[in-house]
């Protein structure tokens, strides 16, 4: 029985392409924004980073060898500004006005290779969309300078007035880091170790930060009313402890100013881990990859990104507007809006059918139309 032939090369242009253009091309010609396009798409349809997996799902007449070398190339010749994906990913962000950032690492070993990166973040219904990161070249945790630099470079791109406050893990404290938060006015909630030593001015004494709150329940809030220095830096303290398999936990955050409201905005900082979930076991197994020239894993990493939104945005939508997700009995969605999008769009990418038609539904947001009815034209035609 002959193979049906692949006649979806009959369109040159694709929505997505043409909203790729419109962003990439001061900064790339034409045949490399048309392999971010195929990079993205079949990164989609396999779900794996792995260029031989890619090259297989590329969208072209060409031998899947072919289409390999094409990758290896751009990956080892292209000049991939992080300026230009991240304003394009900022353009797509659903939500608007004041952001609530949120740092993070993460780390894995790709044999004796560690591969290490510092990501910023936008935390929106249940996941940080990636905005920027940096690629660390070595093991351990971020320092000063690197924190920095990220967050200098957000306030370059895109303004210091676009954020609401910043959250981070025990991993991002320091003098010098909570300095360049204070200096330029940057809310932020990040949580500190429980033995840090901070300085009471109105006692003019230093004492373990734990023992302010030795009077706090399980399952209570309380922040301190007065103000501290931790490292010389003037800010303020909230607490609250918490209870699972018997183990006792105190949780203390350090603020900019309003501490009543640290816990609240700290409860949102778990959705970064959706974002590494979804980049790595539940989403495109970044882990698969063999690249560990930072270079080459940085222009991984920004066309990962790229997908990453195409396909949260696909899954809100349809989770708002068309089929909502599953919920489960104890209250929690069946699966991630990321998920939820990123199957459907590599079913429909793989099938060639848009099975629930996104182009007659009526009133969609603009961007979000955009990216859904290209589906109609890069899908195979049966």
């Amino acid at each position: 029985m002959p193979l049906k032939k692949n006649s979806s090369l009959r369109a040159k242009d694709t929505d997505l392409l043409t909203l790729f253009k419109a962003h990439m091309s001061k900064d790339l010609h034409l045949a490399r924004i048309r392999l971010v396009c195929l990079f993205v798409t079949a990164l989609c349809k396999t779900k794996s980073v792995n260029f031989v997996k890619v090259s297989a799902g590329f969208d072209s007449a060409s031998l899947a060898s072919s289409c390999m070398r094409r990758i290896q190339r751009f990956m080892a010749e292209a000049e991939l500004p992080m300026k230009l994906i991240s304003s394009l990913i900022f353009s797509m962000l659903p939500v608007k006005g004041k952001l609530i950032l949120v740092m993070d690492r993460t780390n894995w070993k790709f044999g004796s290779s560690n591969i290490n990166i510092l990501m910023l973040g936008v935390i929106y219904k249940g996941v940080a969309i990636p905005l920027l990161f940096k690629m660390l070249d070595k093991r351990g945790n971020s320092n000063t300078q690197e924190r920095i630099d990220l967050m200098q470079n957000f306030i370059d791109w895109f303004g210091l007035d676009q954020i609401d406050c910043l959250l981070a893990d025990r991993e991002f404290v320091g003098d010098l880091w909570l300095n360049f938060l204070n200096l330029n006015n940057i809310r932020y909630h990040i949580r500190i170790r429980n033995n840090f030593k901070v300085f009471l001015p109105r006692k003019q004494s230093f004492i373990k930060a734990s023992y302010l709150f030795n009077s706090i329940k399980v399952k209570q809030y309380q922040h301190y009313q007065h103000i501290v220095q931790l490292g010389g830096e003037l800010c303020y303290l909230s607490a609250t402890k918490s209870s699972a398999q018997g183990k006792i936990e105190l949780l203390i955050l350090v603020s900019f100013n309003k501490p009543d409201e640290a816990l609240r905005y700290y409860k949102e900082r778990w959705q970064v881990e959706t974002l590494f979930k979804g980049m790595k076991s539940s989403g495109f197994n970044i882990e698969d990859t063999h690249v560990t020239a930072l270079d080459r894993l940085e222009k991984l990493m920004m066309l990962t990104m790229l997908a990453f939104i195409w396909c949260y945005l696909i899954g809100d939508y349809i989770d708002r507007e068309i089929k909502p997700i599953t919920i489960k009995k104890h209250g929690r969605k069946a699966k991630s809006v990321f998920k939820y999008g990123l199957d459907y769009l590599a079913e429909t990418l793989l099938s060639g059918y848009n099975k629930l038609d996104f182009c007659t539904i009526q009133n969609c947001h603009v961007l979000s139309l955009k990216l859904l009815i290209s589906l109609n034209f890069m899908s195979v035609q049966m």
